[in-house]
């Protein structure tokens, strides 16, 4: 596997990535992919700030409706920052080694929950009366709402990783794919059917190179 590889292009890297619609948190982890198998090229969707508030476009839809229009007018008016992304790539490696943990079976690592944890508390908000009395205004204890969104996906990976749906957590088992994804119906067993048809691909190869047995 070659080194990291910047997606170029008219598409955005967000635009290109394999795997989207999962629970936030896994989204984030997936935004480091493999592209081309086994002997694929490891890509990353987040390697400068411009793509940080490209996807977090992608995500406006589902984070807190009390957020959105805030973070939807300052990512049109103010770009990211070199901090606000490592800030992200810091919760992406913590969510990716709990996910791993989880799918494995194994205690889940202290400074990776500790990390998640401090994250989620920039989630914390309330709303307030505006001075007309009739409608409330959204605060939040952290200022910078790209911060805000970074402490709701933290606090959706503790629901997802300590819920219900935590059963339901895959690392798919396609040779060279490092995505995760929730299996939602007994079939799925790949992340995407492009996994699913390249291991079928593989097995079918594999059968017809293997020897044929003796004739009788």
């Amino acid at each position: 596997m070659s080194s990291t590889t910047r997606q170029r292009g008219t598409r955005t890297a967000t635009d290109l990535l394999p795997l989207t619609g999962e629970p936030l948190a896994l989204d984030l982890v997936n935004t480091t992919y493999v592209h081309g198998g086994t002997r694929g090229t490891l890509m990353d969707a987040l390697t400068e700030p411009t793509e940080l508030d490209d996807w977090l476009r992608s995500c406006l839809p589902r984070l807190g409706a009390r957020l959105r229009p805030g973070l939807a007018a300052l990512l049109d008016d103010l770009p990211a920052g070199p901090g606000h992304l490592e800030s992200y790539l810091e919760l992406r490696a913590a969510l990716r080694e709990l996910s791993g943990t989880l799918v494995a079976g194994a205690a889940a690592p202290h400074p990776a929950l500790a990390v998640v944890n401090r994250t989620a508390r920039l989630a914390a908000g309330w709303l307030e009366f505006a001075p007309d009395g009739g409608t409330a205004t959204a605060h939040w204890t952290e200022p910078d709402l790209r911060l805000v969104a970074l402490g709701e996906i933290a606090a959706s990976g503790v629901e997802l990783l300590t819920g219900p749906a935590a059963e339901q957590v895959r690392a798919c088992p396609a040779p060279g794919c490092i995505l995760y994804f929730v299996r939602s119906h007994a079939r799925r067993e790949w992340c995407t059917t492009t996994c699913g048809n390249r291991v079928r691909v593989a097995r079918h190869s594999k059968r017809l190179r293997e020897p044929a047995g003796p004739t009788v």
